[in-house]
């Protein structure tokens, strides 16, 4: 299908920016506490405007019980006391807006805190108001109403407390009762607290878990895809029909007016669906592409997962950028709060393959990484589409080592390792599972300095430091031009430079040498003509090109090697940026 350029070149207030995810627990502690709050992202403005960043997505910072990290919200009004005060949060949003950055704030309505207000109320009186905003139906101690697997592990259905005889729908942890959408009354509320944040000055949200609003009616059972009976809740949100009537409603009654910025998490979306989410009448600014976090995944569990390979890589962003770019601009990432940190995930068989057959150093090994995690940034921060950075991830921080099952904190890392014992691994092998994949490795502090702390706080912070933040810290980069931090800053100049903005933002995506099993490029074409060129194997791959892409705008080595006539010479782990030069 052809792009909607008309759409595509309205000029949208976001469609030139870059996004920078903020998971403000473990970003930058100012009160002593061990944990990071809204005074610790308010005093490293300067460092993200210096960045270059312009949109600041701040993960769940209101009131919960953190059961789920601040997925699970007992009160969408108020910011959480170990974050600070929704005055702090006001003070945030002017600040960013003097630098020139805007704020967007994650809406979590599929589903609440079992702590939440309504859900205490539903709990006293099933039958009231507050009943009818969550699911809730009759069933015996036994019992359940559907063989649904939730997606922290074990039955959607928990008893009603305080009810017996009644249970209550949960696709994720049980104390996250999912909201009824069904009920007119529910909505009008959420479009309410939607609407306060946005006159507060938000200017948008990222969307969690959007496509689980609705529910496939009438419930029933799904045939089982493991031995306990149960099956995915993808399966179930596979079957479901006629979400567009919420997603409408939300769009006309909130988004709209607002012009807010939305970028949604949607899994398991179907290509014909596309329009409807995205676009000229999508419900969404921007959606995420989540085809490179999937790679390697089973149905069975994270201890029968395969780790990513760069060619896998390379497949499944060919594969979005065809799907996404007919109807606008989708969110490209390589990191975010809920995925391992991007060298461990998708650079080991490449290592693996250069370190069997060379004899390197501790130094040596560290360098190669280093290159790995600036070509990997470059091959998704040059997509069609709107770049967004992790914490840390421009730094390059990494997993963090996993000795003991007692400092797992993830909610579904410890469901996973119990499903690893009972397919019959030993302790130690699934922990090892869980070290590859918890969403633990992204949520360490960050790694600001070498000192006691790393900079992020002066207390014990609530989670582990990464012993590496000696090595591997945003002050010692800042001075350092050839590390990852003054590559993703050169990134972000390049994108911003007038002479290659339009072309960056608006011109065409096309792979090129899609037959190469060593490489991964692709043009930009636009004002400019540009040609993005990446080895991602461990061995010298010999590139050629038309002679005329001569001018180099970005490279990951300090070298470029050209064999004869348009012929280029990449090094293992190499990415070099070239713009067509007409004579």
């Amino acid at each position: 299908m052809e792009r909607d350029d008309a759409y595509i070149r309205t000029g949208k207030w976001w469609h030139d920016k870059i996004i920078y995810e903020i998971y403000p627990k473990s970003f930058m502690d100012t009160n002593g506490d061990g944990i990071g709050d809204l005074g610790g992202v308010i005093e490293k403005l300067d460092y993200l405007q210096d960045l270059g960043v312009d949109i600041l997505w701040i993960c769940p910072c209101y009131q919960s019980p953190f059961i789920d990290q601040g997925y699970d919200i007992s009160d969408y009004y108020k910011i959480d006391p170990v974050f600070g005060t929704n005055a702090q949060m006001e003070e945030l949003l002017r600040k960013a807006r003097e630098r020139g950055m805007d704020v967007i704030l994650d809406l979590v309505v599929n589903h609440c805190s079992s702590e939440h207000f309504w859900f205490r109320e539903a709990c006293r009186d099933p039958q009231g108001k507050y009943g009818k905003y969550f699911y809730i139906m009759d069933a015996g101690e036994d019992e359940l109403p559907t063989n649904w697997r939730s997606y922290f592990g074990g039955p959607v259905w928990s008893p009603l407390p305080g009810n017996p005889g009644k249970k209550y729908l949960h696709v994720f942890h049980e104390k996250q009762p999912d909201l009824n959408w069904e009920n007119a009354e529910l909505r009008r509320d959420i479009f309410s607290m939607m609407k306060w944040w946005l006159d507060k000055g938000v200017r948008g949200f990222r969307i969690d878990a959007i496509m689980n609003i609705k529910k496939p009616f009438p419930l029933r059972n799904y045939n089982p895809d493991r031995e306990d009976g149960m099956v995915e809740m993808e399966t179930v949100i596979g079957q479901t029909r006629g979400i567009e009537q919420f997603l409408s409603e939300m769009k006309r009654e909130v988004l709209d007016p607002y012009d807010a910025f939305t970028v949604a998490e949607v899994c398991g979306e179907r290509e014909e669906d596309l329009p409807l989410l995205m676009g000229r009448e999508g419900f969404f600014s921007s959606m995420f592409d989540f085809r490179e976090m999937t790679l390697g995944m089973s149905d069975k569990g994270w201890y029968d997962r395969k780790p990513a390979t760069l060619r896998q890589y390379r497949d499944m962003c060919y594969a979005a950028q065809k799907a996404f770019n007919p109807y606008g601009f989708q969110t490209n990432v390589l990191e975010n709060h809920d995925s391992p940190r991007c060298g461990d995930r998708f650079l080991q068989e490449a290592m693996h393959e250069i370190t069997g057959k060379n004899t390197l150093t501790k130094d040596e090994k560290q360098a190669l990484a280093e290159k790995g995690k600036k070509m990997l940034a470059v091959l998704y921060f040059f997509l069609h589409g709107i770049p967004c950075i992790y914490q840390g991830q421009e730094i390059g921080m990494e997993n963090m080592p996993l000795e003991r099952f007692e400092d797992i904190d993830d909610v579904s890392a410890l469901g996973e390792y119990g499903c690893a014992i009972r397919a019959g691994l030993t302790r130690e092998e699934a922990l090892s599972v869980v070290q590859q994949f918890s969403r633990d490795n992204s949520r360490t502090p960050m790694q600001w300095n070498d000192l006691e702390g790393s900079g992020f706080s002066t207390a014990e912070p609530w989670m582990r430091i990464n012993p590496n933040y000696v090595l591997i810290n945003e002050k010692q980069q800042e001075s350092d031009g050839g590390s990852v931090l003054s590559f993703y800053k050169k990134m972000i100049s390049l994108r911003k430079n007038p002479a290659y903005r339009n072309t960056f933002v608006y011109g065409s995506f096309t792979p090129v040498c899609e037959n190469e099993n060593d490489l991964m490029a692709y043009r930009r074409t636009g004002e400019a003509d540009i040609l993005v060129l990446a080895n991602i194997s461990g061995q010298i791959v010999k590139v050629p090109i038309d002679p005329s892409f001569c001018r180099v705008l970005l490279n990951n080595t300090d070298a470029f090697i050209l064999e004869g006539e348009g012929t280029v010479c990449l090094e293992p782990f190499q990415a070099v940026v070239l713009e067509k030069i007409t004579l």
